[in-house]
């Protein structure tokens, strides 16, 4: 029986990030999770959240598998990936797009900018914050055409500002939040070569935080699990997992 498989989504986003997306791993026999993080269900407020509780949350859950999972996380949720598998024991860390951890510093002026500008709201670290239809036009679902961006967009719930702040300025945080080491499994990066978010330079330096592989896909960009070109992306997490299980036996 094929380990199952959690995924994490990303910022201001819920497990329907993966409705396509889990469909190949479904089709190969594994059991997938995707979960909507602590207050992203639209049932309760997001404002307070830290990093920590989202990956408390993943770790309780790959607690309850059979079996060590397979954890994918995307963009912000593949830093909750990286932290939830130092708390809990899985199989293969697969990582789309993912937010780096604390210490490695970003390749490009988007990052800088974007560690910055959401000080223009305030203390909104202590606020929900929510998405911008903008910059998720610009930088995210940048490939998608405009009927499925609204769509995407419509889906979208508001992020913890206490979450994004301890992502995107961890260098003011003194308790380093989202430290990251190798977890001792397998791991394999993605990276969109057209992702200014966390682009190639950046998601390599994760990748070698975490003793990892690196994958990159040239023409994609952020939306890894959903752009058009995300089978591959799919067939390349799949190939791995097989991989790493022949190494393994």
């Amino acid at each position: 029986m094929p380990a199952p498989v959690i995924m994490v989504h990303g910022a201001f986003c819920g497990g329907w990030t993966f409705d396509s997306f889990r469909q190949p791993f479904e089709a190969a026999g594994h059991g997938v999770l995707a979960p909507d993080l602590l207050g992203h269900d639209g049932k309760a407020s997001v404002a307070g959240r830290s990093m920590t509780d989202y990956a408390r949350q993943i770790a309780a859950l790959c607690a309850t598998c059979e079996e060590p999972p397979i954890l994918i996380g995307h963009s912000m949720g593949g830093l909750v990936a990286q932290m939830a598998a130092a708390r809990a024991k899985v199989s293969r860390l697969i990582l789309l797009a993912p937010s780096p951890p604390w210490g490695v510093p970003g390749a490009s002026l988007e990052e800088a900018v974007s560690a910055v500008s959401l000080y223009a709201l305030g203390p909104y670290w202590l606020q929900a914050v929510d998405p911008d239809y903008g910059v998720v036009k610009r930088y995210s679902l940048d490939r998608m055409d405009r009927a499925e961006r609204k769509l995407l967009y419509g889906r979208m719930t508001p992020e913890s500002g206490r979450a994004l702040w301890e992502t995107l300025n961890w260098w003011l945080d003194p308790f380093m939040t989202t430290s990251a080491t190798p977890c001792g499994a397998p791991t394999l990066a993605i990276a969109g070569g057209r992702d200014v978010i966390h682009p190639t330079a950046t998601v390599r330096q994760t990748a070698a935080r975490l003793n990892g592989a690196v994958e990159v896909f040239p023409q994609m960009s952020h939306w890894l699990p959903g752009e058009p070109g995300w089978e591959a992306v799919a067939e390349r997490c799949l190939d791995f997992i097989v991989a790493e299980g022949r190494v393994a036996a």
